[in-house]
Order: C-alpha cells, then sequence, then structure tokens
C-alpha cells in the first residue's frame, strides 16, 4: 500500500512523533496505522530504555484541582533540560498524569513499588495470610495466592503501575511516561506528588 502524505499526518497527530519516523513506520507495517503505532511504541520503549538512566533535574511542579474543587493534586515531572520543561507539550503531559491522579479509581499512594516500605507490605501479607489460614487449603497454594495478592495490591497503590486514566488499551502510566521519553528524547520521572482533600 503507497503511504500517503495524509496517512503520516494522521499518524503523527496520534503520535505526536516526527514526520520521519511516522512514514518509516508506516512503511515498514504496509501502511496499517494500528500496526505502525505498535511499532513505534515499541521502538519508544527501548529508546526509552537507554535513556532512563540520565539525570532528570529540570521540570515543573503542576496543580490540578479537581472539577468539585474539594480535591487538589500537586505533582512534580522531571526532565533533562529547561527547554522541554517550558514547552507546551511537557505541561500537557505533567498535567495528564495530575489528572489521573485525582481522578484514578485507586487513589495512588507512591510513586514506585520500590517506594513501598517493608513494614507496609509484611502488614498486608500478613492480613493476606489470616485469611487464607481458614481456607485449610495447602501451605504451598497459600503462598502462591498471598505472593500474587501482594503484587497485585502494589501495582493498585503505586503510579507507575496503575492503569492510565482513559486509556482503552491497557497502557499503564509508566507506559504513557515512556512513549513522552521517547517523543522528546529525554529521561522523564515524577519525582513525588501529593494530593489534597478538603477536611484531610
Amino acid at each position: 500500500m503507497e503511504v500517503t502524505i495524509e496517512m503520516i499526518k494522521q499518524l503523527k497527530g496520534r503520535t505526536g512523533l516526527g514526520i520521519m519516523d511516522c512514514k518509516k513506520a508506516l512503511v515498514e507495517n504496509g501502511g496499517d496505522t494500528e500496526k505502525a503505532i505498535e511499532y513505534l511504541r515499541k521502538q519508544g520503549v527501548l529508546k526509552a530504555a537507554k535513556k532512563s538512566s540520565r539525570i532528570a533535574n529540570e521540570g515543573v511542579i503542576h496543580s490540578y484541582i479537581h472539577t468539585n474543587n474539594r480535591m487538589g493534586v500537586l505533582v512534580e515531572v522531571n526532565c533533562e533540560t529547561d527547554f522541554v520543561a517550558k514547552t507546551s507539550d511537557f505541561l500537557k503531559m505533567a498535567h495528564q498524569i495530575a489528572v489521573h491522579i485525582a481522578a484514578t479509581e485507586t487513589e495512588p499512594q507512591y510513586v514506585n513499588i520500590e517506594d513501598i516500605p517493608a513494614e507496609v507490605i509484611e502488614k498486608e501479607k500478613e492480613i493476606y495470610i489470616e485469611q487464607m489460614v481458614l481456607t485449610k487449603k495447602p501451605q504451598a497454594v497459600i503462598d502462591k495466592i498471598v505472593e500474587n495478592k501482594i503484587k497485585k495490591y502494589c501495582e493498585n497503590i503505586c503510579l507507575m503501575n496503575q492503569e492510565f486514566f482513559g486509556s482503552d488499551n491497557n497502557m499503564t502510566v509508566l507506559d504513557y511516561i515512556k512513549e513522552n521519553i521517547a517523543k522528546f528524547g529525554e529521561n522523564i520521572i515524577v519525582s513525588r506528588f501529593t494530593i489534597y482533600k478538603i477536611g484531610e
């Protein structure tokens, strides 16, 4: 299938990536837009992995007040240069992350799983073990169930592991950030966030 300029523009509009990247993705995937998006996503993840070790000490602190004016979010999003931090696309990304924190069904408590204190995980583990003892299942089965429950619990309360708010393709917040790392060509990190609620 011939790759037209309209096809390239459409893909650019959906991904925010450069014209040459979009053209190459369409050519590599026979003009199939969905396959091209998946191709770009995989390429972006590879590029992002190479950039993830680079220092990110610029960025913004973005504020978002939820629609009922009873909840607010402050989130610090870092990048490598002041130039990128000032772009409208970077500010839009920071805003989308703040909206996710405010609007997602399970309120995030930590940025990454590594941030969860060991005592928090241990306490949760004790609760699950007590629940499972009553089932009288074999210990090996109990251990596996508890392990899976702990994994799910950690993923639910950590921002990076949550399904990105409004995503229709199971994209996590980390996936969203990786796409933007590929887009901006810089490492991007969510350093911290704070949630404010009326009366709390």
